[in-house]
């Protein structure tokens, strides 16, 4: 079994009178996950799946005596899918008032009803945590570092959810095409009550192929035929559910600088390349520069996760398409990123560099791009 590196992170703050919650997609792992906390503490524990009608009837109460009555003298509980509970907010903020001594870890497989209904009443009671598809650094428990790298063009085909990483060719576009038509959006339609499937493929199509560049919200709208205020909303709502996420663009409002646009990139790359049914091999395929970028923001975010560090994270561009693909900025420090899939020519954009002298400036190419996404030795 693959330790995940959040685990370690969440260890660390078991019993310490907060409310664990793991967000995720569906099939990253946070069952496997909490169920291994769950075997390595002692201690009375239980596991609840909150998709089943009968488990859910049972932690509708909001009546403490009850609560204490189900959970017995369990010191450890895990809610999974804690979504799917009626005011889950409401549920996790009176076991945190009145059943200090229980650790609840809830997991949600969307961010719907726990996000958008525990931020205020959960306040100081609960830490969140991401739990993403594998990394290519967690990765690193299955392979030795050669092997790792001779797997990286099957990872950029197929991505890295836990089923997949390993399966042959064959069986990982099943799964994955399963998983992407079947199961990845199956809370959206659930919670948002949506009935049009096909606009939201239509939509997570239209960015597959923008995957890199800047997209225009009135523009998609014009091509699914909906306005942009519905258009942001899906948008919004596929970044909930941990299928797309966005980056802004970066600016001190100096007159060349594009600041209002955003790329829209995919937690898995195998996701992407499923929705438009693009498999072929990475070296072959025109939109390798693409994927390639998408694949190491991901890691990226992965990799500072682990490690708790969150810098603001943007895109850069003029409106002369002078640009850079990737910014970090924490502690006033500016340091740029260029992806490129072959080494080249190393050249730091003059609007850039003159207005920001002080930042730092990296190339990430298939040669060194493990330095940016792994611990050093």
């Amino acid at each position: 079994m693959i330790k995940r590196n959040i685990k370690s992170i969440i260890d660390k703050w078991l019993f310490r009178n907060k409310i664990l919650i793991i967000y995720g997609a569906r099939q990253v792992g946070k069952t496997t996950l909490v169920k291994q906390i769950l075997s390595e503490n002692a201690s009375p524990n239980a596991y609840y799946n909150c998709e089943v009608p009968s488990i859910r009837q049972v932690l509708e109460t909001k009546e403490p005596s009850l609560l204490k009555r189900e959970f017995g003298a369990h010191k450890l509980i895990v809610l999974d899918e804690a979504q799917f509970v009626p005011d889950i907010s409401q549920i996790l903020k009176i076991i945190s008032d009145h059943l200090p001594e229980i650790q609840v870890i809830a997991t949600g497989s969307s961010s719907f009803e726990l996000a958008q209904k525990t931020s205020e009443p959960l306040t100081g009671r609960a830490l969140t945590f991401t739990l993403f598809p594998f990394s290519y650094e967690e990765l690193g428990q299955l392979f030795r570092p050669s092997e790792r790298r001779a797997q990286l063009d099957h990872w950029l085909r197929y991505g890295m959810y836990p089923e997949i990483v390993q399966a042959s060719t064959a069986d990982a576009q099943i799964l994955l095409d399963d998983l992407s038509s079947r199961y990845l959006y199956k809370d959206i339609f659930i919670f948002e009550n949506l009935r049009k499937a096909d606009v939201i493929h239509q939509l997570l199509q239209l960015l597959a192929f923008q995957i890199g560049n800047e997209v225009s919200y009135h523009e998609l709208a014009k091509n699914l035929k909906v306005n942009e205020a519905t258009l942001i909303r899906y948008i919004d709502l596929l970044e909930k559910a941990f299928v797309i996420f966005r980056l802004p663009a970066f600016s001190r409002n100096l007159r060349k600088e594009v600041s209002k646009k955003k790329k829209i990139y995919f937690y898995d790359i195998g996701i992407r390349n499923s929705i438009i049914r693009q498999y072929q091999a990475t070296q072959f395929r025109p939109d390798r520069g693409a994927l390639w970028e998408n694949f190491l923001l991901v890691e990226r975010m992965k990799f500072l996760q682990a490690r708790l560090q969150f810098p603001n994270q943007y895109f850069w561009r003029t409106h002369d398409q002078q640009e850079i693909d990737y910014l970090e900025e924490a502690n006033g420090q500016l340091v740029g990123y260029e992806f490129k899939w072959q080494s080249k020519k190393k050249k730091i954009p003059t609007a850039f560099a003159k207005n920001y002298p002080d930042a730092q400036m990296n190339w990430i190419d298939q040669e060194n791009f493990e330095d940016f996404i792994l611990e050093e030795d």
